[in-house]
């Protein structure tokens, strides 16, 4: 799947609508974790995201939103930064994942990744991802 401009660095620079469905029965709540694993780069960490069988998150969350909880990107700031690979490079691999979880973690915003990962310790009930690519003109 290719990511659309619209939400890249080259367009609005918005996060993505995103549903899901199939989260394992338990669920208290869930961790979102956007990277790019071709540059070693967090675009967006989302936690504290109500648990369901099946939801969605729309499209352009602010950083300042309180649903979902957002940490700190790789840019530096809370929220989402959309992929921005250099001029020329492949095409990037960009790996939505979620992970269930069986309990609400108590985080506020700005955490790590390593923070977040941390606080769901062996908790986690199960996880899938969508990689989706993009290649700058």
């Amino acid at each position: 799947m290719n990511i659309p401009r619209r939400y890249t660095c080259d367009g609005a620079d918005i996060s993505p609508p995103l549903a899901w469905s199939g989260a394992p029965e338990g669920t208290a709540a869930l961790v979102l974790i956007v990277h790019d694993p071709d540059a070693g780069f967090l675009h967006w960490l989302a936690y504290e995201i109500p648990g369901a069988p099946s939801g969605t998150l729309p499209e352009a969350i602010p950083a300042s939103a309180s649903t979902p909880v957002q940490g700190r990107n790789g840019f530096g700031k809370i929220g989402y930064g959309g992929p921005c690979p250099p001029h020329g490079a492949t095409a990037h691999h960009y790996v939505f994942g979620i992970w269930a979880v069986s309990r609400t973690l108590g985080l506020g915003a700005g955490k790590t990744a390593a923070e977040v990962e941390a606080a769901m310790g062996g908790d986690i009930l199960g996880t899938t991802e969508l990689v989706g690519l993009y290649k700058r003109q």
